[in-house]
């Protein structure tokens, strides 16, 4: 085999040092885009905490989509339950941490309910409607959330 080692290519000290200098510079591109992520992540309002740098984030914004209006929301407002949608991936601790840091008031419980899709039809043509989740939360007496301002 060592008549064949002479058609070998020899690896040069300059491709090798040309190697390493494009593996830091993707390393430095990957900080990089890493410090853009977490920019953007604080533009957002996400509550997240970074290991390395302990920064707290906002997470209201991510959470909760919008006050749900509907006749049987305020019914249930009187009763100190308010009704908001909020995302699908969203869990019930997230919720009432987001609705404690936005409205600054004592989440009791909660209740989460999913509305499946549901098909439509106009004339021939069928479709469907957009399915959403939505918490009910209860605040603790006394205390209360003002969704439409006055």
């Amino acid at each position: 085999m060592s008549l064949l080692d002479i058609f070998k290519k020899k690896k040069t000290e300059s491709k090798i040092e040309g190697k390493k200098k494009k593996i830091i510079k993707q390393e430095k591109k990957k900080k990089t885009e890493k410090a853009k992520k977490v920019e953007k992540i604080e533009k957002i309002g996400e509550t997240i905490y970074d290991k390395k740098d302990k920064k707290e984030i906002r997470t209201a914004p991510v959470i909760l989509k919008s006050p749900h209006i509907a006749e049987k929301a305020s019914y249930l407002a009187k009763m100190n339950q308010y009704v908001f949608k909020v995302y699908p991936q969203t869990n019930k601790t997230e919720v009432k941490k987001a609705v404690e840091e936005v409205y600054g008031v004592d989440v009791l419980k909660i209740k989460m309910i999913t509305i499946p899709k549901k098909r439509r039809r106009i004339g021939k043509t069928f479709g469907w409607r957009k399915g959403y989740k939505k918490a009910i939360v209860s605040v603790k007496k006394g205390q209360s959330i003002e969704i439409l301002p006055r």
